[in-house]
């Protein structure tokens, strides 16, 4: 199991043709998780006002949650490269500016206004590594398993770096100043993140012109910008009650550490649920493709229920340890698993939107949540904040017990994108370069993804195929499917 599965990730990795790709998009990603906290600590140490600090951190997280989606659309619209490279530089001046104004003691308006800007212009390195890194087990023809593994791997990526980027501003804030965590934020973000834009797989991911709306679009033909457009609005709601629950756990956390006279614990006790969530998701990728998507949903979010519970009675400090840290096996696996149902429901060409409106509703979820707990917690106890962060996972685990999520994997046309027509020649040409730099890798890379899904176990022929896709379009890495955009006449072997 241990072999099949590091197999599996070996082949991730060649995807995104070596580790520099994943090593570039998680130091992308740490500037986000850096500055929620960073922006907390400096403005309440500089303005020596949290009602200040919290609305500017406020005024971020709302910058973030609106513009994400926003993001994600211009990416898919004008693709990956430039996108990212603007927001990059955008992102890093306006956390600069915020720096800068609030060692200036800024009055309270324009320092809000700057946490607006740096959350809005986030460049939204994780969603759209998600997006990328899908795109390229697409047009390898993996199985079902090795998306999956990609998905799990760009989750557990999160997981660290929400652990990681907390820590690292608290070093910083102790051994120098705030200041210097979110100056370090800026230089990541305008390192990393451009080097994950300018990463020749970025081309694996064309940009697409939306297309013109017609009757067959409206009836649900391929030009639907949603296939299913109730399921994608329930995995949206399920993602923002998994950040309510994030935010009530973190308002009770800190809540209760300071009532048992320990409050320098409330950031290890949230980093050891975050490490737990993060084993958890790497090991995503071994349950078998036969646990349908669906099942896996009402699975972890029942697991998050019913484990979240026993939050309602810890009193000790070495209780909520253990308490968060089994907590913390539900999370990984119940967000791999929305991103993975939403990658079934959306059009490639609408993608990266998708997976950015669901990080804006984990943020938005967490940032609501975190409002509303904290008084809670201080009115009326640590219990009070846990209970909701219990009643955000039943209502989640309702959502999932009555959803019928309807989704199928993505057809190999659609992963590869058409040309629309609408494009500019200097498009066309874009799209055809990225065509001829990706295929060579997709040639290179095909029989060691169908090597690795059959000693995975993938589905062979014959086998059932999960979440009721049978008679539907043959899933990527079909047997007999050509590589795209005439890969020559070399074809990818069956899945097993």
């Amino acid at each position: 199991m241990a072999g099949a599965l590091l197999t599996t990730y070996r082949t991730v990795i060649r995807l995104c043709g070596g580790p520099l790709l994943p090593a570039l998009s998680f130091l992308g990603r740490l500037p986000t998780a850096m500055c929620q906290l960073g922006t907390l600590l400096l403005v309440a140490r500089t303005s020596g006002s949290l009602a200040t600090a919290g609305l500017v951190g406020g005024a971020l997280a709302a910058g973030q949650t609106v513009a994400g989606p926003v993001v994600g659309r211009l990416a898919d619209r004008l693709g990956q490269r430039p996108v990212v490279l603007a927001a990059a530089l955008l992102n890093a001046c306006a956390v600069a500016a915020l720096v800068v104004a609030a060692l200036g003691r800024a009055p309270t308006v324009p320092l809000a206004a700057l946490g607006a800007a740096a959350g809005a212009s986030v460049p939204q390195v994780g969603p759209l590594a998600r997006t990328r890194t899908v795109a390229l087990a697409r047009r390898a023809g993996a199985g079902e398993r090795t998306v999956s593994a990609a998905l799990s791997l760009e989750g557990t990526l999160d997981e660290v770096s929400f652990v990681l980027g907390p820590a690292l501003v608290g070093v910083a804030a102790t051994v120098a100043h705030p200041a210097a965590a979110l100056l370090l934020a800026s230089v990541l973000l305008a390192g990393c993140a451009s080097g994950f834009a300018l990463h020749p797989t970025a081309k694996a991911v064309a940009p697409r012109r939306a297309p013109a709306r017609t009757g067959a679009a409206h009836a649900g033909g391929a030009g639907e910008p949603y296939r299913r457009r109730g399921t994608v609005h329930g995995l949206r709601a399920s993602a923002a009650l998994q950040g309510a629950m994030f935010g009530a756990c973190q308002a009770g956390i800190t809540a209760l550490t300071e009532e048992l006279g320990a409050p320098g614990q409330s950031g290890l006790v949230y980093a050891a649920m975050g490490v737990m969530s993060a084993v958890a998701g790497l090991a995503m990728a071994s349950v078998p493709v036969s646990v349908g998507l669906p099942l896996r949903r009402r699975v972890a979010t029942g697991a998050a229920l019913v484990l979240a519970l026993p939050l309602l009675v810890v009193h000790s400090l070495w209780g909520l340890y253990v308490v968060v840290v089994v907590l913390g096996s539900a999370y990984a696996p119940h967000l791999i698993t929305l991103f993975a149902l939403t990658e079934r429901a959306v059009p490639p060409s609408r993608l990266g939107e998708s997976m950015a409106f669901m990080t804006s509703g984990i943020i938005g979820g967490q940032a609501l949540a975190l409002t509303a707990a904290g008084p809670l917690a201080e009115d009326s106890g640590p219990a009070a904040a846990f209970a909701l962060a219990v009643g955000a996972a039943a209502a989640a685990c309702l959502l999932a017990l009555t959803s019928r999520p309807d989704t199928e994997p993505p057809s190999p046309a659609a992963d590869t994108g058409t040309d629309t027509g609408t494009d500019t020649d200097a498009g066309a040409d874009t799209d055809a370069d990225a065509d001829t730099a990706v295929d060579a890798d997709t040639v290179a890379v095909a029989d060691a993804v169908a090597d690795a899904d059959t000693a995975a176990g993938a589905p062979g022929a014959g086998e059932a195929v999960p979440d009721g896709t049978a008679g539907k379009a043959p899933a990527a890495g079909s047997a007999g499917r050509a590589l795209p955009d005439g890969a020559g006449a070399r074809r990818v072997p069956p899945d097993s």
